[in-house]
């Protein structure tokens, strides 16, 4: 799963809540600052902890301000290894 997300996400401590969340539910994957300003995030696992984070992601209780997520769901590619912010 990809999600691309808009707001105010960069500079607030999302990329480490996004990755300790994904941790917690088994996904391996990244959460990367983009230069627009959003954050990408890409993870793997089972498509139930997939959507979990997406609606944590969607949820209240992000660091920042989320406006909107983009997802898109694709073959996982794997060779992922823990999660990781960058």
């Amino acid at each position: 799963m990809q999600a691309f997300v808009k707001g105010r996400v960069q500079g607030v401590g999302f990329r480490w809540w996004t990755r300790a969340r994904a941790l917690e539910l088994g996904l391996t994957g990244a959460a990367t600052n983009l230069a627009d300003g959003r954050v990408e995030v890409v993870a793997e696992g089972p498509r139930a902890a997939c959507e979990e984070l997406l609606e944590l992601l969607r949820g209240a209780g992000t660091p920042g301000r989320v406006d909107f997520v983009a997802e898109r769901w694709g073959t996982a590619r794997g060779g992922l290894d823990g999660f990781v912010e960058r």
